[in-house]
Order: structure tokens, then C-alpha cells, then sequence
């Protein structure tokens, strides 16, 4: 059937405007508590619920609450915990499904759904169609007797807090290193900074006020900015920017620059291929990652994996090949040894283990390659618009990749989040990168 509720991340949207109303989640409760029930004794139907910090949170987090429990499922409720959390407690807490209420980056007007398996991983394309097409149809509740129950679980955060210790090299600490977390307001406001105290970091936390209105305002991954500032500010060692949810990071090295999840990666799969641990001596990462990691992989014998847009797919190819390493250049970086999605906290901890390990400032390290130069401008379009079906756009776009033919790329792709049209070329040529894109841009827009 068709996918008109789930997109790249769940089903995400406007709280209080469809499909982010306490009917629909009402009603996705309902269908997934259908879906994922097993035959049996009643207690063993198990879900998770998490959430980051959004004022909607608690409406969207009841109405689920109420879905679930109505079709025999037992909710167990964690609070604000990152998504990354639920994905681990899911699969701890032997539980048939978890859900984390968040739209990761966007701003506290939206919300979002999304959907683990008991295994910890985010659903396939196969299982949210299955959940779609009950939403779509009548949902059998369970009889009186067997009515779900709902409690709510106070260690949640604190398990996830000592498993993410545990991702650290035995042995290691971060004394000595004064390291800005910056939490966006959101998921990560108290685990991060725990997390980072409790291995020895002097922590500087930003973004830890949450007041359900707050969340990725001016802070957080999107806003690295805000970071750099509090790392020159305080003469830290290094800056760790979270989004929302906590599923992504942006380095800040002692300098205040930015190493996005492209240099990130690069310096994991090279020190994880060093250390004899790069599982098939590939990277996986998506179409936007920049040409200048493809060529640090080629330069150390190693492969460069592409999928399309959405962590979900990068997880889905490592997977398929056995891969243990993937991410994308917004900062997800996913590592299935430790964890079943991106997981902004423990790659963080991974690029302070380099610094503990090696000596070398986070500059040495967060600049691992140089990067073709590249130019992303995202287009918003109107509601039932299709801009990129128009002609002119088509020819504009056909041009663009004739030009670039054999020195750089062009890549345009409908968001999966957001009505957005996002143009990304890379060019070795500056000048040529910007009449480009701006070219596209402006068709585009006049096709939106």
C-alpha cells in the first residue's frame, strides 16, 4: 500500500495538526499494540515509551498510551530519555515494541513517532506499512480481562547511563579534559552530562533547561554556533553538540570549528581498520556524505558504502553486509556494536576515548580529510506542490549535472521530514558550485 503517514523517521508533523493529534496516536497506539501482540500470557506484552522534552510529549505519550493498552499491550513508561535509550530498552527490558516521541532536530511546534522492534532496530519499510494498513482499517480491542496495564519506570535514563559508560575503553578517563556538552534542550539534558562527569570530564553542560518550548532554540547540532562560543568561551578542550532527541552530534574542536559526522566517521574507520575491528573494511554513509571522504577511504584500502537519505537505510545496508559502521554527515553516526541507531552520546565518547588514547588535541583529530567543497540550500514548497516533476526544473537540473560531469556531483531529493526540496552540489570549482545551485535553487522556486 501506499506510505502516507511514515516518512524517512516515523510519522512526524505539527503537533495538534494531523498526523501528530491525539487521535492518530491514539489509533497508532492501538495498531502497532496490534501488530507486534503475541499469543499468550498477558504479561509478557511489552512496550517502551520515550521522549524527549516537547510540550505535546505528554499528550501524545497518553493518547499512545491508551492505543497500546487497548489492544492487551503493558506500557512502560520512561520519560525523557534519548532515542538511542529506547532502542537499547527495548531490547533490555525484553520488550515487543518501543516508541520515542520526538522529532529529533525540528522545533518544538512538530513532533514525531517512531517505531523499534524487539530486536532495538528501527522498523522496516515491510512492518510500518503492515501498522499503516491496520491504522487504515477497524482495530479489534482486547476483551475486559485483557486490558493492558501502564506504569511508569524511574531507572530508564539511569540504565542507559551505565551501559553508555561501558562503550568507554576500560581502564580510560577524561580527567583533565574540560568538555562543553551542549543537550539542545532536549533528550540528552541530564545522561549527557552524567555520562561525561562520571568517566572524569570537567563538564561544562549548555542546553539543559528544558521548558517544553525550548528544545533545538538556538542550540543543539543545528546550532553548532551556540557550542563553539561556550568551548572559546571556557578555553574547553572540546564541544559535543547534541540535537533534540540525542541521535546526532557535531564535534567542536578547542578552536571553536566544526567537524560535522563526515569527519567524525573518517576518523573511526580509521582507527577501528588500525585496531582490526572495521568489519568488511567499509564505511556505510549516505548519497550526501562529501567525495573527500570517499577518497580518505580509497587512500587507507577501505570502501565507502552509499545509501540513500535516512539513518534507517544505513542501518538497514550494514546489516545486509555485516558492516559495524555507518552514519551520515548531519552527525548520526551509528555503531550496531553498541547501539541499534545513531547514537550522538557514544560517538562523542569515541572521539574523547582518540583524544584520551592518542594525546592530540581534537583539532589534530576532527580534521581528517580535506572536503570537495559543497553547497546545500533547501527550497519549501506548498502543499501538494511537485516542483521537481516541472520541465524547466528537469532541464535546469540536466544542465547542472552536464557541467559538473567528471568534477563534482549534484544530488536533489524531496525531504522526508519536511516539505523541503534539498539542492546539494560538490564542485571543485567554487564559482562554478555557486551558479549551480543557485541556478536550481531558482527554478525550483518558481516551480514551488
Amino acid at each position: 500500500m501506499s506510505r502516507g503517514l511514515f516518512g524517512t523517521d516515523g510519522v512526524r508533523g505539527r503537533a495538534n495538526t494531523h498526523p501528530m493529534t491525539a487521535e492518530m496516536a491514539l489509533r497508532l497506539g492501538a495498531a502497532a499494540g496490534r501488530y507486534f501482540r503475541r499469543e499468550g500470557q498477558n504479561s509478557a506484552h511489552r512496550v517502551v515509551i520515550g521522549k524527549d522534552t516537547r510540550q505535546s510529549g505528554y499528550m501524545l505519550e497518553n493518547a499512545l498510551t491508551a492505543g497500546l493498552t487497548s489492544t492487551g499491550m503493558n506500557v512502560l513508561l520512561l520519560g525523557p530519555v534519548p532515542t538511542p535509550a529506547v532502542g537499547f530498552l527495548t531490547r533490555s527490558m525484553r520488550a515487543d515494541v518501543g516508541i520515542m516521541i520526538s522529532a529529533s532536530h525540528n522545533p518544538a511546534e512538530d513532533n514525531g513517532i517512531k517505531f523499534f522492534g524487539p530486536d532495538g532496530f528501527k522498523l522496516s519499510d515491510e512492518a510500518e506499512a503492515a501498522i499503516e494498513s491496520i491504522v487504515a482499517g477497524e482495530i479489534v480491542p482486547a476483551q475486559p480481562a485483557n486490558i493492558g496495564r501502564a506504569k511508569r519506570i524511574d531507572d530508564g535514563r539511569g540504565r542507559y547511563v551505565e551501559y553508555a559508560k561501558t562503550t568507554f575503553p576500560a581502564g580510560q578517563r577524561l580527567d583533565g579534559l574540560r568538555v562543553v556538552v551542549d543537550c539542545a534542550n532536549g533528550a540528552a539534558y541530564r545522561a549527557a552530562p552524567d555520562v561525561l562527569w562520571e568517566l572524569g570530564a570537567d563538564v561544562i553542560a549548555m542546553g539543559v533547561d528544558p521548558d517544553g518550548a525550548n528544545i533545538n532554540a538556538g542550540v543543539g547540532s543545528t546550532h553548532p554556533e551556540a557550542c563553539a562560543r561556550a568551548v572559546l568561551e571556557h578555553g574547553a578542550h572540546l564541544g559535543i553538540s547534541l540535537d533534540g532527541d540525542a541521535d546526532r552530534v557535531i564535534i567542536i574542536d578547542e578552536k571553536g570549528r566544526v567537524a560535522d559526522g563526515d569527519q567524525i566517521m573518517a576518523l573511526m574507520a580509521a582507527r577501528w581498520a588500525g585496531q582490526g575491528r572495521l568489519r568488511g573494511n567499509a564505511l556505510v554513509a549516505t548519497v550526501m556524505s562529501n567525495l573527500g571522504l570517499e577518497h580518505f577511504l580509497d587512500g587507507r584500502g577501505l570502501r565507502l558504502e552509499r545509501t540513500k537519505v535516512g539513518d534507517r537505510y544505513v542501518v538497514e545496508r550494514m546489516r545486509e553486509g555485516g558492516f559495524n559502521l555507518g552514519g551520515e554527515q548531519s552527525g548520526h553516526i551509528v555503531m550496531t556494536d553498541y547501539a541499534t541507531t545513531g547514537d550522538g552520546l557514544i560517538a562523542a565518547m569515541q572521539f574523547l576515548a582518540a583524544m584520551a588514547d592518542t594525546g592530540k588535541t581534537a583539532s589534530a583529530l576532527a580534521a581528517q580529510f580535506d572536503p570537495v567543497p559543497q553547497m546545500l540550500k533547501n527550497v519549501r514548497y506548498a502543499a501538494g506542490a511537485d516542483p521537481l516533476a516541472a520541465a524547466a526544473v528537469r532541464a535546469v537540473i540536466a544542465d547542472a549535472e552536464a557541467r559538473l560531469a567528471g568534477t563534482g556531483r549534484v544530488l536533489i531529493r524531496k525531504s522526508g521530514t519536511e516539505p523541503l526540496i534539498r539542492v546539494m552540489a560538490e564542485a571543485e570549482n567554487e564559482t562554478v558550485l555557486r551558479e549551480v545551485v543557485d541556478g536550481i535553487v531558482a527554478a525550483v522556486e518558481k516551480a514551488a
